[in-house]
């Protein structure tokens, strides 16, 4: 991801990458004048920690705290998303998963028009999702609104997840004195109570529903890149054909670390090795 960013990203100020404190000297070596690693215990509470999982073995980790259930490690990658938004100096935040390769050229200055950010958001994109995936985006919607203060009787079937994806960094700052206000209590104390954590879909509600500032987004059904998400180890010759299937808009391709594909073979067809 590194490599490809260098290679082909441009308008961006600096790229930060949020890591566990044991995961530090690992990727400190990543580090450089326009790269910053980012220790989680700079973001987040004394109270949450991480812990070797038993039931793997240790081989993972869980985050324990005494606000709420045991997290995974893709829990805490959303906390962690939330509070660097809220905190840092920098207009608008582009996240993106540690899987994503940009293959094309893209200037991060296209997702701005006339000031306002372009904002991830599909109508009605649950009425496709078969069951398990119905109920948990439909969950993960529910908790978004109850963190929000939102009438639970309102139905949100929207979809706001993408893999690559802008947020304005005032619009979270709001977003985090309104999960404040309705909790009572830090933001992080509210969000780490819950394994039903789904961070863009908080951020597309508290867009849609609350904050209500057609000024500030521009609302977008685009995926700007292109997800391998499920099966097995892909080929050089099979990431090459994935790659050609990408649309005109699209950028990067995230082919997830858990199918096995070989990084050698993803940089050789990214042309960075």
């Amino acid at each position: 991801m590194c490599d490809s960013i260098d290679a082909r990203v441009t308008g961006i100020t600096r790229h930060v990458i949020l890591v566990e404190a044991a995961d530090m000297a690992l990727f400190g070596t990543l580090a450089g004048p326009r790269r910053e690693i980012v220790c989680e215990r700079d973001l987040l509470p004394f109270w949450l920690r991480p812990f070797p999982d038993p039931m793997s073995l240790g081989r993972r980790r869980i985050w324990l705290s005494p606000k709420g259930p045991p997290l995974r490690g893709w829990h805490v990658q959303q906390l962690r998303r939330i509070a660097m938004a809220a905190t840092m100096p920098e207009a608008v935040l582009i996240s993106c998963d540690s899987d994503v390769v940009f293959l094309k050229p893209f200037d991060a200055g296209s997702l701005q028009h006339d000031g306002a950010v372009e904002f991830h958001r599909i109508a009605h994109a649950f009425s496709d999702l078969p069951e398990p995936a119905l109920g948990e985006h439909r969950a993960w919607s529910r908790k978004a609104g109850d963190l929000l203060g939102l009438p639970r009787t309102v139905v949100n079937e929207t979809g706001y997840i993408a893999t690559l994806i802008a947020w304005r960094t005032d619009t979270a700052r709001e977003m985090v004195a309104r999960i404040e206000a309705v909790g009572e209590r830090p933001a992080v104390a509210s969000l780490s109570a819950t394994r039903l954590l789904s961070e863009c879909t908080i951020y597309g509600r508290f867009v849609d529903e609350v904050e209500a500032r057609p000024d500030r987004h521009v609302a977008s059904e685009r995926r700007l890149c292109r997800i391998y998400w499920s099966g097995g180890a892909m080929s050089g010759a099979e990431i090459e054909g994935f790659a050609e299937t990408m649309a005109p808009d699209q950028v990067a391709v995230g082919i997830q670390s858990f199918t096995g594909t070989g990084i050698g073979l993803i940089r050789r067809a990214a042309g960075l090795a």
